[in-house]
């Protein structure tokens, strides 16, 4: 095993201590919130805990529609996963911090998570028809559905990573491209308030695009 200051080398992949360290964090964070929002559960709720019941109510439904009977079984995957990107994307806004999904390992890792339970349930629950349906309405098809299958954690992936690291960017090369104090902070609060609004929209973009494309596969509509 080799190792730097910033990389080491395990197996032959290499390893980015630094989106480690940030991930781990944001784990941290959202395990840490997770159990603050739950451990004392009121009638009438405090604000994490609201968020926390909005969070899971909004994606409960959205799994139950397009999963069917099975979704209770991944509606918690669904929710761990948007609270972890809700953290991980606004993570980079906080000085000093950098997102864990400004780095493409991590979202590509994720979208390929997804995609890979996708198939492999989806010849669980459905067996030789799932697998049929890749050939349908005529064999040729199935190469137009390999592509098709090939893009789904890259464009998945590279929307993420794209809109969060052109945010951190402009976050911080803002202040040195203008002249004094009064222009840095305006646009600053702006660009600010524009990359919060954007690192939550792609959150629910990446967790409903996630069960959208899960849905293929477990969903019961078929069945």
């Amino acid at each position: 095993m080799a190792e730097n200051a910033a990389h080491f080398m395990l197996f032959g992949l290499s390893f980015d201590l630094h989106i480690l360290e940030m991930t781990w964090m944001v784990m941290a964070v959202t395990v840490v919130l997770s159990i603050m929002a739950t451990h004392n559960l009121r009638m009438v709720p405090g604000k994490l805990q609201n968020i926390f019941e909005m969070i899971i109510s909004s994606i409960d439904s959205q799994v139950n529609a397009s999963i069917g009977t099975r979704g209770p079984l991944f509606a918690p995957m669904f929710v761990t996963m948007l609270i972890f990107m809700l953290i991980g994307n606004l993570w980079g806004l906080i000085p000093g911090l950098s997102s864990p999904t400004s780095s493409l390992n991590t979202d590509l890792g994720i979208a390929l998570l997804v995609i890979v339970m996708l198939h492999a349930l989806g010849i669980y629950y459905k067996g030789g028809s799932y697998i049929k349906h890749f050939f349908e309405p005529f064999a040729p098809f199935v190469i137009i559905k390999a592509v098709e299958e090939f893009s789904k954690p890259i464009t998945l992936s590279f929307r993420l990573f794209g809109n969060i690291v052109a945010g951190e960017l402009i976050i911080h090369i803002l202040p040195k491209m203008l002249p004094n104090i009064i222009c840095e902070v305006i646009p600053g609060v702006i660009w600010l308030g524009f990359s919060v609004f954007v690192s939550v929209i792609q959150a629910l973009i990446f967790t409903m695009l996630s069960i959208s494309y899960l849905s293929e596969g477990v969903g019961d509509v078929e069945d």
